[in-house]
C-alpha cells in the first residue's frame, strides 16, 4: 500500500494537462523516476480552451470570438532499475506549444493574427539513491521545436501583414535535482532545476512592404524553471501532496532580425514578438486509497496574475486557478491513471506598441482538459 500511495501524488498532479503562463502545456514532471522497479508508461489526452474577448471601443468593440484552438498530446516514459541504488529514466513529452487564431472579419484590432508553436522534448537522466534515503538525479534534455507567427489587424498599424516562419531546430539543456524520502509514511520532498534550452532557428520574415522574404537565424531559449514537490501520508490510506513551480518566462525572447532591427532596415519593435512575465504556480491536493484496486484524488492549482494586466496578444491570459479530479485503477502490474481538469484563466488586456497600449480585453476564459496514463511495472 505504501508504494501505491507514494505514487498517487506525483501521478495525480500530472495526469491532466496544464495551460500555464507563457506557452507551457505540460509541467515536465519526473514522477516516473520514483516508480518501483522497471516501469513503462504511455500518456495521451486533449485540451479544449476557450479564450475570447472584445476590441476596445476605439476599434469598434467587436467580439474576437474564440481564438484558442483545441489540441491533443502524447507522451511516453521508461524507467529501468539497474540495481538497488541506481536507476535510469527516459521521457518523451510535448511541454511547450501554442495555437491561437484571431479570425478575420471579427476582431478589427487583431483579425488575421495567428501563432502556431510545436515542440517535442526528450529527457534522459540517472538517479542515485543513497542508503540514508537521500537521492540525486540529473541528465540531459533535447528539444525539437518550430513556429510560425502572423501579426495582422489595425492594432499593429504599419506592421500588419508581418509573418515569421521558424523552421524546426534542435536544442540541448540539462536537468538536476535531489530528493529525500521516508517510505514508511509515503513521504517525499524533491527539488529539480530545468535549464534553458537554446534553439537556433532558420528564419524567414515576410511583409507586404518587403520586396522579398528576408532569411536569417533567430536564437530562442525556453525558460529555466525550479520545481519543489512534496507528499506525505496524513492518515491511513490518505496522502497530502503539493508543488511549487517557478518559471523564468522573462528570458523567453523571440527577436527576429527584421522585426527588431533599426528602421529603415527593420521595424524597430523593442519587445520582439512576445514579452512574458515570470510565473509561480502552486498545487495542493489529497489522494485517497478506496479499495485494493481504486484510488482517487482532488487537487487545486493556483497561478497568480503577474500584476501587469497588459499582455501579449499571442498569450492573452494572466494567471489561472482550477481543480483536477483523478483516479487510479490498479490490477496486477497494470496501472491506469485518468485526470480531468477545469481551469479558470485570468482576465487581461491584449496590447501592442511602445509604450504598451491596451487594444482588446480578454475575459471570462477557461479550459477543460483530460489526460490518461497507462503504466506497466515489470
Amino acid at each position: 500500500m505504501k508504494y501505491l500511495m507514494a505514487g498517487i501524488g506525483a501521478l495525480m498532479a500530472s495526469a491532466a494537462p496544464v495551460f500555464a503562463g507563457g506557452i507551457e502545456r505540460a509541467p515536465q514532471s519526473l514522477a516516473v523516476m520514483f516508480e518501483q522497479g522497471n516501469y513503462v508508461e504511455l500518456s495521451f489526452g486533449g485540451v479544449n480552451p476557450d479564450v475570447s474577448g472584445s476590441d476596445l471601443a476605439v476599434f469598434g468593440g467587436r467580439d474576437t470570438g474564440d481564438i484558442a484552438q483545441g489540441y491533443g498530446f502524447v507522451g511516453m516514459a521508461y524507467k529501468h532499475q539497474f540495481n538497488e541504488n541506481l536507476s535510469g529514466v527516459f521521457i518523451m513529452e510535448q511541454p511547450f506549444g501554442a495555437d491561437l487564431k484571431y479570425e478575420p472579419g471579427k476582431s478589427v484590432a487583431f483579425g488575421g493574427t495567428r501563432v502556431e508553436v510545436n515542440s517535442t522534448t526528450y529527457t534522459a537522466l540517472l538517479r542515485y539513491k543513497f542508503d540514508n534515503n537521500f537521492s540525486v538525479h540529473g541528465g540531459i534534455r533535447g528539444s525539437h521545436a518550430d513556429g510560425n507567427v502572423t501579426l495582422s489587424g489595425a492594432a499593429y498599424g504599419a506592421l500588419s501583414g508581418y509573418n515569421v516562419d521558424m523552421d524546426g531546430a534542435w536544442g540541448v539543456g540539462w536537468v538536476a535535482g535531489a530528493a529525500y524520502e521516508i517510505p514508511d509514511i509515503a513521504a517525499r520532498i524533491s527539488l529539480t532545476y530545468n535549464s534553458p534550452v537554446e534553439h537556433d532557428f532558420d528564419t524567414t520574415e515576410t511583409h507586404p512592404g518587403l520586396p522579398v522574404g528576408i532569411d536569417s537565424e533567430t536564437t530562442v531559449k525556453t525558460p529555466r524553471s525550479w520545481v519543489l514537490e512534496g507528499q506525505t501520508g496524513i492518515a491511513a490510506d490518505t496522502l497530502l501532496f503539493g508543488s511549487i513551480r517557478w518559471v523564468k518566462w522573462s528570458e523567453f525572447r523571440v527577436d527576429p532580425q527584421v522585426l527588431v532591427g533599426t528602421p529603415p532596415a527593420g521595424f524597430g519593435v523593442e519587445g520582439g514578438l512576445v514579452e512574458l512575465d515570470d510565473t509561480t504556480t502552486y498545487t495542493i491536493g489529497v489522494g485517497r486509497k478506496f479499495t485494493e484496486n481504486w484510488s482517487g484524488s482532488a487537487s487545486f492549482t493556483y497561478e497568480p496574475s503577474t500584476g501587469d494586466d497588459l499582455v501579449s496578444p499571442l498569450a492573452p491570459t494572466n494567471g489561472r486557478k482550477g481543480i483536477t479530479l483523478a483516479a487510479i485503477y490498479t490490477r496486477d502490474n497494470m496501472k491506469i491513471t485518468t485526470g480531468v481538469s477545469y481551469m479558470k484563466l485570468g482576465d487581461a488586456y491584449a496590447e501592442t506598441g511602445t509604450p504598451d497600449v491596451a487594444r482588446a480585453k480578454m475575459e471570462g476564459n477557461n479550459l477543460w482538459g483530460v489526460g490518461v496514463r497507462v503504466g506497466y511495472s515489470f
